[in-house]
């Protein structure tokens, strides 16, 4: 058992230190000042940025928050200097293509003064990295989310300021169309402000860039290259001082563009599905609605206490269909009128759901994994490779293309891969990866993203992959087969695939660096009962990927772990695959679920 890495030296020592996620931090760049060693000292500091940034605050709310806790402070209150310090003494860093974090006030928080400062360092970077004479263009969208049309506003007017053409879409929109008017407008960049499937109170700005990066989400070195702008901003710029100016608003046209397009994917449906969807609070259902309805699908039956926006998700406790309980309401309504299908989007409809029915379960559906759902529509897409008159019974074809996923996700796409003749590549978390891998014509990851149509859209799409899914459900029922007869299907052509994923949730980030570091001073030589055959380390990249976090555990029984820090939470992730290719379908099913126990047990062990 060997562990793989490869450091800048050539040594095996040390530990990354570029790997940032969405709640990482940077310093927060002279916002606070340079202080003596005393207590004293270091509070009056800390209330001196505080002040500070007050003054630049023009959201009443943040204001009030801040002042309240300036107050309390200076009354002895240390509890809320404990509060202050975790809002000023860092600072939100750009990390999975941009912002992600709660509202309210201070540098480590989403508010308006952080997304001014934002809007401003973008700008600055946008005007120096266009070609001369030419005036860089950003399109920006937003959902439903609480301040998501504020920071929008904000970011459009100082754009428009600071010299870049701003266009703000019509309205509260879906991720996928901002992705989409990106390439469709021909913008030297993109913004939509959302925290996705994120709790109520976050919010978070995404940041594409088009040109050479055909409308795909930023990656090194761009990130670091805007975060130094958006640093200097901070450190030299007060936020009311920054120039205001008049932005675009986007016709409707864009909307119906993407329309067309992503309708586009599916042909006339030959047996309609009796289906169920539902938007999770979200704004994906006016688009979805109107795709469907050009695309020639009967509507779903609609779980109508989450089909409007509310950006305060009432009957979730957390707006992600992955989590227990998002999913309910969907159940009940599919059980009401027998649904075939069930399909749900996340908040900004980038993610879909699906779950079948299953009378094994309490609720009477099943919600199928992200690898299932990437599985089979990878499957789909290899077959329309091979054979593009919808013949799907191909294989082993000299075709063109290639089919990608992240690491993390399930290596049944690979398996599609080698039998229909496609490349098949392995891409970093995080679809600012996927999307960008040469000749794609399918990408997804395992956390419910699927890339359909990437020669309009460079992002996952919750909308295109319905379509999509709703077109094979709707084949299969016209030939008298269920979509779980289709996963059945896969299992006896390209063996069967388990999964499973440990989510460890920590109040201190410092506790999965000390997890990952435990793990790689002392590599275990088993997990469970299996022995490990070889551990690979991306911390300082690895093979062709650029330096990541991560740590891979290949098993002599052909199985795979993956541990990593999640992007976008407080959380440690450990991503389990299994995969048995002989015997019966049961026997299959059986041997792979037995070592995903097994795995599953050792691993908690080794992370607890």
């Amino acid at each position: 058992m060997a562990i793989q890495t490869i450091t800048p030296d050539g040594n095996a020592d040390g530990v990354a230190d570029d790997d940032v996620v969405d709640l990482a931090t940077a310093p927060v760049a002279q916002e606070t000042p340079k202080t003596s060693d005393t207590a004293t000292d270091r509070t009056a500091a800390l209330l001196q940025a505080a002040r500070a940034w007050l003054n630049q605050d023009p959201d009443p709310e943040t204001q009030a928050q801040l002042r309240a806790l300036i107050n309390a402070v200076d009354d002895g209150d240390t509890v809320a200097l404990s509060n202050l310090h975790s809002r000023f003494d860092t600072r939100l860093a750009f990390g999975t293509a941009g912002l992600r974090g709660e509202i309210a006030a201070g540098p480590n928080r989403m508010n308006r003064v952080l997304v001014s400062q934002t809007a401003a360092g973008l700008a600055t970077y946008l005007r120096r990295h266009a070609a001369p004479g030419v005036t860089p263009s950003v399109v920006i969208g937003y959902d439903g989310r609480k301040n998501s049309q504020i920071f929008a506003t904000d970011t459009a007017s100082l754009m428009a300021g600071a010299g870049v053409r701003a266009i703000l879409l019509p309205r509260l929109l879906p991720t996928p169309v901002l992705a989409f008017a990106v390439r469709h407008l021909d913008a030297s960049c993109g913004v939509m402000v959302t925290a996705s499937h994120n709790p109520a109170n976050d919010n978070g700005y995404k940041v594409y860039l088009g040109g050479a990066n055909n409308g795909a989400q930023i990656v090194s070195p761009d990130d670091k290259a805007i975060s130094d702008e958006i640093l200097r901003v901070a450190a030299d710029e007060h936020v009311p001082h920054l120039p205001r100016g008049s932005y675009e608003t986007a016709d409707e046209d864009v909307v119906q563009a993407y329309i067309i397009q992503t309708a586009g994917l599916a042909h006339t449906p030959r047996a309609q599905v009796n289906a169920v969807y539902t938007a999770m609070h979200g704004v994906g259902w006016d688009t979805t609605r109107r795709v469907l309805e050009k695309a020639g699908f009967d509507l779903p039956t609609l779980v109508d206490a989450q089909i409007a926006p509310d950006a305060a998700f009432p009957t979730v406790a957390f707006p992600n269909p992955e989590e227990p309980g998002a999913m309910d309401l969907a159940y009940e309504t599919a059980r009401e009128v027998s649904a075939e299908l069930i399909i749900a989007n996340d908040p900004d409809a980038d993610r879909l759901a699906v779950a079948i029915p299953d009378l094994s379960s309490a609720s009477g559906y099943r919600r199928l994994s992200g690898n299932e759902v990437g599985a089979i529509l990878g499957w789909r897409a290899a077959a329309l490779a091979a054979s593009p008159d919808g013949d799907t019974d191909g294989g082993l074809a000299e075709n063109t293309g290639t089919l990608a996923c992240s690491i993390v996700s399930s290596p049944a796409l690979r398996a599609v891969a080698d039998a229909y003749g496609l490349r098949f590549v392995e891409t970093l978390t995080g679809f600012k990866w996927v999307s960008r891998v040469p000749d794609l014509i399918y990408g997804f990851e395992e956390a419910l993203g699927y890339l359909v149509n990437p020669d309009t859209v460079r992002d996952k799409d919750g909308i295109s992959a319905a379509v999509v899914l709703l077109s094979l459900v709707s084949d299969l029922k016209s030939e008298g087969k269920t979509l779980a007869g289709y996963l059945d299907l896969f299992s006896e052509k390209f063996g069967h695939f388990a999964s499973g994923q440990i989510s460890v949730r920590v109040s201190e980030l410092s506790t999965i660096a000390l997890v990952m570091t435990r793990l790689r001073e002392s590599p275990p030589t088993h997990v469970g009962r299996i022995r490990v055959d070889e551990i690979d380390d991306f911390r300082w990249g690895f093979g062709d990927l650029p330096p990541s976090d991560v740590l891979r555990i290949r098993l002599t029984d052909g199985s795979r772990v993956m541990v990593r820090p999640s992007g976008t939470e407080p959380k440690l992730k450990v991503y389990i695959d299994t995969r048995c290719t002989v015997g019966t379908l049961v026997e299959r099913r059986s041997a792979a679920q037995a070592a995903l126990d097994e795995l599953d047990r050792g691993m908690r062990a080794l992370i607890a």
